[in-house]
């Protein structure tokens, strides 16, 4: 399995055009020692050739200029994007289709759900009908209770895809914003069926419980929620007063929070954060949080970052 890291950044990219914490200031003036990123989305592939998205943020006219394997190269119209699979509904994680509409008609996978909110809320479905059909809706199923129908992607053959129901939050243009139903958000359990290894996508995770836990345990690499290292981070850096919680992240540092989660995964786990806001302390390659994570052999991602699984 092949992974591109096409974007790694939270909503608003890093630094965000507007801000102006120490982060965002620090980048911009080269005081601190980090790296540009833009909003996050992956690309999967099982042969190095065909690539699903894995969300398609606001960003991803330079992500794909910044990744020739995304570039055409048999024909005067081509493109390495056999597709597009959607996580969730959020501005951030859809926007991008807009961006794609000379490549229509596009399958897109999600929930009923978050067809629904791109149907009416943020209509992105029908205003792109009148390119060429538009996009092709390719339905994801979610229970409740964490389980659904394994599924499979026609780009990538030889992996298995199964949804996984997260606790987070729905978009603000969501009817249900502030009480989310499962189908709102989803983590991705990737297999391999060939080589016999997996991978763990989730850039929004909101709370743990066991059915999450084991999915991530059973997982060879996880590529999970880093946006932010302190629930109330906002507040504390004067950009806003929204906590993580409000926004349906788990904080790093949280009591109970993503660390201790990670560290409780299997030593052999490759673990891997992603969806970093930009005032969140780890973008800093010298501050001491980030010293924290590789001391506990977590990684941060940064665009351009590739995997095999």
């Amino acid at each position: 399995m092949h992974v591109l890291v096409l974007g790694s950044a939270a909503g608003g990219g890093f630094p965000q055009w507007n801000c102006n914490c120490h982060n965002c200031h620090g980048l911009r003036h080269g005081e601190i020692k980090t790296r540009a990123r833009t909003q996050s989305s992956i690309a999967i592939s099982s042969d190095g050739e065909r690539w699903l998205l894995c969300n398609a943020s606001p960003d991803i006219r330079a992500q794909i200029a910044a990744n020739q394997e995304l570039h055409p190269r048999h024909g005067p119209r081509d493109t390495g994007i056999a597709g597009v699979l959607l996580v969730d509904g959020q501005i951030d994680h859809v926007t991008g289709l807009l961006s794609l509409r000379e490549g229509c008609p596009l399958d897109v996978w999600c929930t009923p759900n978050v067809h629904q909110d791109l149907s009416t809320g943020f209509p992105l479905f029908p205003m792109l009908e009148h390119w060429q059909g538009g996009l092709r809706w390719q339905p994801i199923g979610v229970d409740a209770d964490h389980s659904t129908a394994r599924f499979t992607v026609a780009p990538c053959p030889g992996l298995v895809f199964t949804a996984v129901a997260l606790t987070s939050n729905a978009p603000p243009y969501s009817p249900r914003r502030g009480a989310p139903t499962a189908g709102d958000n989803i983590g991705l359990y990737i297999e391999d069926t060939v080589k016999g290894t997996s991978l763990f996508y989730a850039p929004g995770l909101g709370e743990f419980d066991d059915p999450l836990r084991a999915r991530l345990a059973d997982a060879d690499s996880v590529l999970v929620d880093g946006t932010l290292w302190h629930d109330d981070e906002l507040p504390r850096a004067g950009v806003g007063q929204a906590t993580g919680q409000d926004m349906g992240h788990l904080a790093l540092a949280a009591p109970q929070g993503l660390l201790s989660e990670l560290d409780a995964l299997p030593r052999s786990t490759r673990r891997i954060l992603i969806h970093i806001n930009n005032t969140n302390p780890i973008l800093d390659e010298a501050s001491p949080q980030r010293a924290e994570l590789e001391a506990r052999g977590i990684d941060v991602a940064y665009d351009g970052m590739r995997l095999e699984v």
